[in-house]
C-alpha cells in the first residue's frame, strides 16, 4: 500500500507544477539491510525511503539520492549526518537543512513547504526578519524536537529551515523524538515542539518568527 494516496499525489503534482522552479535534491541516509551493525539499527528507514521515493516520482524537479550510513562514510562525513533515517534538503548547495526521522503526520507538510522554498531559493520571511538574519555572522545550530501528531511543530521546523536558507551560518535540524528517545532524555524534552539553539537557549512551544530570532540573537551574544 503506497504512503501517498492517489488523491494526495494529484494534489501535490498540481502544487509542484505551479511552485517548483529549480531542482531540489533529497539526500536520504539509511541502513542497507545487508550491512547490519549493532547500535545503528534503523526502525523507520525502510518506510522513510519508500515515502521519499513516492514523493520524488511526483515531480522531475525532485531528485532523490540514497546513501548508506555505514558504507558511504565519505558522504556521511561531508554532510555531518549523525543518525538515521536522515534527510538533507538541498539545491546547488547545502543549506544546512536536516530532518532526522520519518517526516510523517503533520511533519509531512513542513517537508513539502521546505522543498518549495529550496526550489525557489527564497523564503516568505518578512523584510525585517531577513535584515536581522543577514547580520548573523556566527555559527548557529537549531534543533527542533517534534512528533508526527503535534500540529504546532511544523511551524517551528519550517521557520528554522527558512532561517537556514536565508543565512549560511545557520544550520537547522528537525528531530522526531519518538525515534530518538536518547535525545529526548538528554535535552529533557517533555513536550513538543521544543527548540534548542546552540545548546544554550530553549524555546518551549510555537512562537512567532521574531521571538524565535530573538532567541538566536541572544544565544550568539552569550
Amino acid at each position: 500500500m503506497p504512503f501517498i494516496s492517489e488523491k494526495d499525489r494529484n494534489y501535490l503534482r498540481d502544487i509542484f507544477n505551479r511552485e517548483l522552479t529549480n531542482d531540489v535534491k533529497l539526500l536520504f541516509f539509511t541502513q542497507n539491510s545487508g550491512l547490519f551493525v549493532p547500535g545503528v539499527e534503523c526502525e523507520y528507514c525502510r518506510e522513510t525511503g519508500e515515502l521519499l521515493k513516492e514523493l520524488s516520482e511526483i515531480s522531475d524537479k525532485i531528485k532523490l539520492d540514497v546513501y548508506d550510513f555505514i558504507s558511504d562514510q565519505e558522504v556521511v562525513d561531508k554532510y555531518g549526518i549523525e543518525r538515521i533515517p536522515a534527510i538533507v534538503i538541498a539545491g546547488e548547495e547545502d543549506y544546512g537543512i536536516r530532518f532526522y526521522g520519518i517526516p510523517s503526520g503533520y511533519e509531512f507538510s513542513s517537508l513539502i513547504e521546505t522543498i518549495i522554498d529550496v526550489s525557489k531559493r527564497e523564503t516568505k520571511l518578512s523584510k525585517d526578519i531577513k535584515e536581522r538574519l543577514a547580520k548573523i555572522d556566527k555559527d548557529v545550530i537549531i534543533q527542533v524536537f517534534v512528533t508526527p501528531t503535534c500540529p504546532y511543530c511544523p511551524r517551528m521546523v519550517h521557520t528554522a529551515y527558512q532561517f537556514a536558507l536565508e543565512n549560511r551560518y545557520i544550520k537547522a535540524k528537525g528531530v522526531e523524538v519518538i525515534e530518538f528517545p536518547q535525545l529526548a532524555n538528554y535535552y529533557n524534552v517533555s513536550g513538543v515542539p521544543k527548540t534548542v539553539i546552540n545548546d544554550k537557549e530553549e524555546i518551549i512551544g510555537a512562537v512567532s518568527e521574531s521571538v524565535f530570532l530573538e532567541s538566536i540573537e541572544k544565544a550568539i551574544k552569550e
